[in-house]
């Protein structure tokens, strides 16, 4: 019997060991990828943020869906919809729920929503909201709460400043009251991590070599106690990855 993304997630927190997330900003990614994860014995989600299409060449749920149907290996393979947001970088809202309804029609497996940009109260509603309509489907959703920077769509204050003062660093009894009243399934956190260069600001310049704070992230997931994700995956250093992994992140996403 084939078993479902959240399962699959499960089985990887349990045992201390991450699902590599690729996302998919043009479509011929997706047949090396599919490959790359076969080659290797390796399972892995296939998957599409909003931006991959309006800002690259994904072209739209649909389309990657379809290509993905063409090259999928279910062995290896399941198909996740990454970071709709409810407010965007450029602070403007976005029809969050037909999106999201329209990858859960098209058969994505598991959903992501960002509200991390809204007040706590108004994040958990649109999450929950999102959890609900997911659950309903029988799949699984993501939240985000902390803000993992990279999106804006200004200039980011110096990186050591951000990892120093710990800004933006995700609230651990913020997240076990999240996780509580959203019924989220995986949870995205800040910990040091930050998005790839997205923002018309930092577009030309080389991606800052991010740090984990592993204590932080201890403190997290004995609150939130589900599986957690670690976005920004790109060049974050090993030894930090690979203690992350050990400490309750059961998800990392790439988008290189």
């Amino acid at each position: 019997m084939k078993r479902k993304s959240g399962e699959l997630i499960q089985i990887a927190w349990k045992a201390g060991i991450t699902v590599p997330a690729f996302n998919m900003p043009y479509l011929p990614m997706i047949e090396p990828v599919v490959r790359a994860l076969r080659d290797s014995n390796t399972f892995g989600l296939i998957q599409v943020c909003r931006i991959d299409w309006l800002r690259f060449q994904s072209k739209s749920l649909r389309a990657v869906r379809d290509e993905y149907e063409k090259l999928k290996d279910e062995r290896y393979t399941r198909l996740h919809l990454d970071h709709v947001p409810v407010i965007d970088e450029d602070h403007r809202p976005v029809d969050y729920e037909s999106i999201i309804t329209e990858a859960i029609e098209l058969g994505y497996e598991s959903v992501m929503v960002d509200a991390s940009r809204l007040p706590l109260e108004e994040n958990i509603a649109a999450t929950a909201k999102v959890v609900r309509m997911a659950h309903s489907a029988g799949i699984v959703a993501e939240g985000e709460l902390g803000a993992v920077f990279g999106h804006e769509a200004g200039p980011l204050p110096p990186y050591e400043e951000l990892y120093a003062t710990g800004k933006g660093f995700t609230d651990p009894g913020e997240a076990g009251r999240f996780v509580k009243e959203t019924n989220v399934d995986w949870l995205s956190v800040a910990i040091g991590n930050v998005h790839g260069a997205i923002s018309g600001a930092a577009m030309s310049q080389k991606k800052v070599s991010a740090r984990l704070n592993i204590e932080h992230l201890d403190r997290l997931s004995q609150a939130a106690s589900i599986p957690l994700v670690l976005h920004g995956g790109s060049g974050i250093g090993r030894q930090f990855q690979l203690e992350a992994f050990r400490h309750g992140m059961a998800k990392i996403n790439i988008c290189t």
